[in-house]
C-alpha cells in the first residue's frame, strides 16, 4: 500500500474536468440499469502520513482540515508518529494538541493508526530491532584462526564472466539470457568500469513490454545468505523506477530477493547490491536492469557474489544461535566457549560484514576447527521494509502500551490497524513451534490487537486494511518471503472488524468477499492518480455493496489538490470553491 502500485490502478469512469480551484461540479447521474442507488457515506475521510516534527507540518493539516470541511468530510487518519510517543519532545506534543483543537474547530473526528507488523515502526527501530522476522541460515561453515572464527564459503560462489570481457559480437556466454542481443543489449568497449568492456543496454522502450535485462544462474547452497553486486551507470533513463535487481530461486520460483535501488536518471558508475536467503533452492537466478523501461540508456560491469555470515544476526529467544564442532558435532555454549555474538550495525540492509565469533580463553572450542553455525537474520523487502515477529511476547507488550499513551493523548473511537502487505513472517523458531499456518498467526495477530484497543475502548470501532485478509490480494500462498500460506487468513480474523479496501482494479471481489463474509466494509480511493476516477470507481462499487460505510482520500505523496472535489464526490453534494487550493510544499520531511 505504501508503494507506487496504485499507479497501475487504472480509471475506469470520469467525473469531469477539475479546474485550478478546490471545486467539482456533482457527480454525473448514473445511467439507469448501470448504478445502484447513491448511498450516503457517513465515515468520508482524509489520510495525513505526517509524523508531525515540524511546525510545517501543523500549517499544512490546518490547510487539509479546511479544505476537508468545507466540502463534507468528517474524519482525518493520522499516523503522526503515534506509535512512538514515549520519544517525542515536548514541542511535539504541543504540535499534537494544536492539531486536535484545529480537528474540532473543523469538525473532524481524528483516527490513529498504528500497529504496523509489516513495516515495523517503532517497536522495531526505538524499541528493538532483534523484533523482527528471521530468515534461518544453516550449517554456516566458521575456521578458527586464533581467537576468532570467521565465515568460510561452502562452497564458494561466483559469476562467471560478471565482468563482461568474454563476447561475441553482442552476445555474452555463461548468462542464461540477456534482452535482445544487438537490439537491446550491446557490448561496449568504449564505457566500462573495470577491464575493457561492459553491457550497453538502450532501445528498450522500443518494444511492448520496455525490458532490458540480464541473467545468470549462481548455483547456491540452501539456507545460505549471499549477497549480489553489480556496478551501473546511467544516461538519461526513464523511468528510473524501472531499474529493479531480482533474484528469482530454483526450484521454487520464488521471489527471494527484489529491491528498485533509486538509481539517477544520469549518475556515473555506482555500485548496488541485493542479498538474499537461498532458503530451500539450489539455485539463485539473478536479475539486473529495467521492467517497462521507456527511454534512455545504462550500462552494468562487474557482476559478483559471495556467501556472507552473520550479517544482521537477530538475537532473541525465537531467533536461536548454534555453534557446532564439525567433526567433534559437540555444542558449543555462549559464554562458556565463545564470548555473546551480535551485529553492532544491526541495520537490515547487507553494507556491512558479519561479526566474528570469538573464543572465551579456556573454552573448548581449538585452533582450526571447522564450525558449522546456524542462526536467523533479519532483511528487507524492497528498498528497507522490515517486518516484526508477530509470535514474539513483547510485540504485543509494546503495541499495548502505544496505544495506551495514544488514549491518553488522544481519546479516540476509532482506530485503523495498520496491518497491510506483511512480507516476511512465519519463518523464526517462535513462529514454527507454535504449530500454526501463516494465515493463523495473522489471525491470532490481529485478534490480539483488537482486544488490545477494546480493553481501552470497549465500544470503540477497529478498522484493518484488507489486502492481507483478502484472496483477492496477498491472502494467498507463495507471497514474497512468508513461509507458508496466508490462504484462510480471514477465517481467523475478528468479525467485529470492519475492512478498509484499497486494491482498485479488484475492488468488486474484495469488496463481495467482505461483505459475503458479514463484515462492514470502507473504501480506500484516490492514491495519488491525478484524477478522480478511481473515486468513481470505488463509489460505483460501494453502492452496490451490503454494509459498505466510508470512503477515504488516500495519498501516499501529500497529493492534496484534489480534496475538495473528492469530497463533493463523496459527499454527493457540492458546495463554493474554497478561496485557495492546498499545494503542499515538496521535499519534506515526515
Amino acid at each position: 500500500m505504501r508503494r507506487n502500485l496504485v499507479l497501475s490502478l487504472t480509471a475506469l469512469l470520469a467525473v469531469g474536468a477539475v479546474t485550478g480551484s478546490l471545486f467539482i461540479g456533482p457527480a454525473p447521474p448514473a445511467q439507469a440499469g448501470t448504478h445502484a442507488p447513491p448511498k450516503f457515506y457517513p465515515n468520508r475521510w482524509v489520510f495525513v502520513f505526517l509524523n508531525l516534527q515540524s511546525d510545517s507540518h501543523v500549517e499544512q493539516i490546518r490547510q487539509i482540515a479546511r479544505t476537508a470541511s468545507v466540502h463534507g468530510l468528517n474524519g482525518m487518519l493520522l499516523s503522526g508518529s503515534l506509535d512512538a510517543l514515549e520519544f517525542q519532545s515536548d514541542a511535539y506534543f504541543q504540535r499534537l494538541e494544536e492539531v486536535k483543537r484545529i480537528a474540532a474547530e473543523n469538525s473532524l473526528e481524528i483516527i490513529p493508526t498504528g500497529f504496523s507488523a509489516g513495516y515495523g515502526g517503532a517497536a522495531l527501530y526505538r524499541k528493538n530491532r532483534n523484533l523482527a522476522e528471521g530468515l534461518q541460515v544453516k550449517d554456516a561453515l566458521f575456521v578458527v584462526a586464533g581467537n576468532q572464527a570467521r565465515l568460510r564459503p561452502d562452497p564458494p560462489v561466483a559469476f562467471v564472466n560478471g565482468d563482461f570481457e568474454q563476447f561475441t559480437g553482442n552476445q555474452f556466454p555463461s548468462y542464461r539470457f540477456h534482452d535482445r542481443p544487438g537490439e537491446i543489449t550491446f557490448a561496449d568497449t568504449n564505457v566500462f568500469h573495470g577491464g575493457r568492456a561492459s553491457i550497453r543496454f538502450e532501445n528498450f522502450g522500443n518494444f511492448d513490454v520496455g525490458n532490458g535485462r540480464v541473467m545468470q544462474e549462481i548455483p547456491v547452497q540452501p539456507h545460505r545468505c549471499y549477497r549480489a553486486t553489480v556496478w551501473v551507470k546511467t544516461e538519461a533513463l526513464s523511468p528510473v523506477s524501472a531499474f529493479n535487481f531480482t533474484v528469482i530461486g530454483t526450484p521454487s520460483a520464488k521471489t527471494l530477493a527484489y529491491m528498485s535501488p533509486n538509481v539517477a536518471a544520469s549518475g556515473e558508475w555506482r555500485q548496488i547490491h541485493i542479498a538474499f536467503n537461498s532458503g530451500p533452492d539450489t539455485v539463485a537466478r539473478i536479475y539486473a536492469g529495467v521492467w517497462g523501461g521507456r527511454s534512455g540508456k545504462f550500462w552494468l560491469d562487474d557482476f559478483a557474489v559471495e556467501e556472507i555470515g552473520l550479517t544482521n544476526v537477530l538475537r532473541r529467544s525465537g531467533t536461536p544461535l548454534t555453534v557446532r564442532g564439525e567433526s567433534s558435532g559437540i555444542t558449543y555454549e555462549e559464554g562458556r566457549d565463545y564470548a555473546a555474538v551480535s551485529d553492532p550495525a544491526l541495520n537490515f540492509r547487507f553494507d556491512h560484514e558479519g561479526p566474528s565469533i570469538y573464543l572465551i580463553p579456556g573454552g573448548r572450542i581449538q585452533d582450526g576447527e571447522r564450525l558449522r553455525v546456524g542462526y536467523y537474520h533479519g532483511t528487507n523487502v524492497y528498498n528497507g521494509q522490515v517486518s516484526l515477529c508477530m509470535s514474539e511476547p513483547e510485540v504485543y507488550e509494546i503495541w499495548a502500551d502505544q496505544a495506551r499513551r495514544v488514549r491518553e493523548r488522544l481519546p479516540f473511537s476509532r482506530w485503523v490497524i495498520a496491518m497491510d502487505e506483511i512480507r516476511l513472517a512465519g519463518s523464526c523458531e517462535a513462529c514454527r513451534k507454535r504449530g500454526l499456518s501463516a494465515a493463523q498467526i495473522l489471525g491470532d495477530c490481529l485478534t490480539r490487537q483488537f482486544q488490545i484497543l477494546r480493553n481501552l475502548n470497549p465500544s470503540a470501532e477497529i478498522l484493518t486494511y484488507s489486502d492481507m485478509l483478502d484472496p483477492n490480494h496477498n491472502a494467498r500462498p507463495n507471497y514474497y518471503l512468508v513461509e507458508g500460506d496466508y490462504t484462510g487468513s480471514w477465517l481467523y480474523a475478528p468479525r467485529e472488524l470492519t475492512i478498509v479496501c484499497w486494491y482498485y482494479s479488484k475492488r468488486r471481489q474484495s469488496l463481495a468477499h467482505f461483505s459475503g463474509l458479514g463484515f462492514r466494509t470502507y473504501g480506500s480511493a484516490y492514491y495519488d492518480s491525478g484524477t478522480l476516477d478511481n473515486t468513481a470507481g470505488w463509489l460505483e462499487t460501494l453502492d452496490e455493496t451490503p454494509g459498505a460505510a466510508g470512503i477515504m482520500y488516500t495519498t501516499w505523496e501529500d497529493q492534496y489538490d484534489l480534496l475538495g472535489p473528492f469530497g463533493d464526490l463523496v459527499s454527493r453534494h457540492w458546495r463554493q470553491p474554497a478561496p485557495r487550493v492546498f499545494r503542499p510544499t515538496p521535499g519534506r520531511s515526515r
